[in-house]
């Protein structure tokens, strides 16, 4: 699986943020006069111009924008996500593109999690190394899954007569 790179994900997340109500005529005026302002060659005035001209609907404008960024570049998409970040919070955590990422982030660490598990229960009795790492892996059930932290924390006893 290839990386998904911002303009594929302005391409996926397009549909979604031209849905009827997702963004407000005001965060997209505020999206358009950060490019313009903080990032003037991807957005000139006359762009910004355009872009936020009241006369045209918000729709038109916004798909208008859209297709502008995603003719520019890699940059210009990216600049699009963090502002759509700052105006928009709530909608950016909701677009198809972020959902996508959750499963393998989770499974990223729980492989992580069972491998650094593995490596602790097989790892030779090395009285330099394993009490620095049974510390480290002691600490990371506060931050892991409670499913999770009851394989570790069992790896991580000297006594394994309790499995």
């Amino acid at each position: 699986m290839t990386e998904q790179t911002y303009c594929d994900r302005l391409v996926q997340d397009t549909p979604f943020l031209m849905g009827h109500g997702r963004l407000s005529e005001q965060q997209v005026d505020r999206i358009i006069l950060q490019l313009n302002r903080y990032y003037p060659q991807i957005l000139s005035n006359n762009d910004a111009e355009k872009f936020r001209n009241p006369k045209a609907s918000l729709r038109v404008r916004l798909c208008d924008l859209l297709g502008h960024l995603q003719r520019s570049g890699e940059r210009d998409c990216q600049e699009f996500y963090r502002a759509l970040y700052i105006h928009a919070q709530p909608l950016h955590s909701r677009l198809p593109s972020r959902l996508a990422l959750r499963p393998v982030a989770f499974l990223a660490c729980l492989g992580l999690a069972a491998g650094l598990a593995l490596l602790v229960y097989c790892c030779p009795p090395d009285p330099k190394v394993l009490p620095g790492a049974r510390r480290v892996l002691g600490f990371s059930p506060i931050i892991v899954d409670r499913h999770v932290s009851r394989f570790l924390l069992a790896f991580l006893t000297d006594d394994l007569g309790g499995l």
